[in-house]
């Protein structure tokens, strides 16, 4: 690695200085690239016990929709679900995970049950149905933040890592050798210098 600067006092202060902030800078990010590792795991494992939830209600639901398809027929079940509305009462949101900005869901939650068709035409287990696929909906809502959050937090772990290896391998090795080709220079400096010196008061 090629030093090109004048191997002066001055230069030297400078070249420690932006040595000693390089590494503090690199000892920074690299606590933080390992707390957002840790950060992102605890959303990666609720990701996957969430996923696991949705599963097991989704296997509820469809289970009780089959009752019902049944005991109503599937042309009246599917009928009533157009009368169903779809979802628009929703705001997206940013909140701060680790100084980074994730969007969440903000969302208007079903407030009882308040089926859009008629109690007449229906019965229990489309009734049952209908609330365990309110429940997936709710926890679909936070898987996509949860899986929002770990793709947010990845992209930045990316960046920093990135940065704190531009610092390990160019940044601060480049700093070491200008700092050691400075003091080398000026060391043979101040021989010479005091040779020099010693060989007048010789003369002398």
């Amino acid at each position: 690695m090629a030093v090109l600067v004048a191997p002066t006092k001055s230069n030297l202060i400078k070249a420690k200085s932006s040595l000693v902030l390089s590494i503090k800078g690199f000892e920074l990010l690299d606590k933080k690239r390992n707390v957002l590792i840790k950060e992102m795991m605890v959303f990666v494992n609720k990701a996957r016990s969430m996923h696991n939830e949705i599963y097991e209600v989704l296997e509820e639901a469809y289970g009780i929709l089959q009752k019902a398809n049944v005991t109503l027929g599937v042309k009246n079940v599917e009928d009533m679900t157009y009368s169903i509305p779809k979802e628009a009462t929703y705001d997206i949101l940013l909140k701060s995970v680790m100084g980074i900005d994730i969007p969440t869901i903000k969302h208007k939650a079903d407030d009882g049950f308040n089926p859009a068709y008629g109690f007449y035409n229906s019965n229990a287990s489309l009734d049952e149905a209908r609330q365990k696929f309110e429940v997936v909906k709710e926890k679909i809502y936070e898987l996509a933040e949860v899986e929002n959050s770990v793709f947010k937090l990845a992209k930045e772990i990316e960046k920093t890592k990135k940065r704190t290896n531009a610092l390990k391998y160019v940044q601060i090795p480049k700093y070491k050798e200008m700092v050691k080709y400075i003091q080398e220079v000026l060391e043979e400096k101040e021989r010479e210098d005091f040779f020099r010196l010693k060989r007048l008061k010789g003369k002398k």
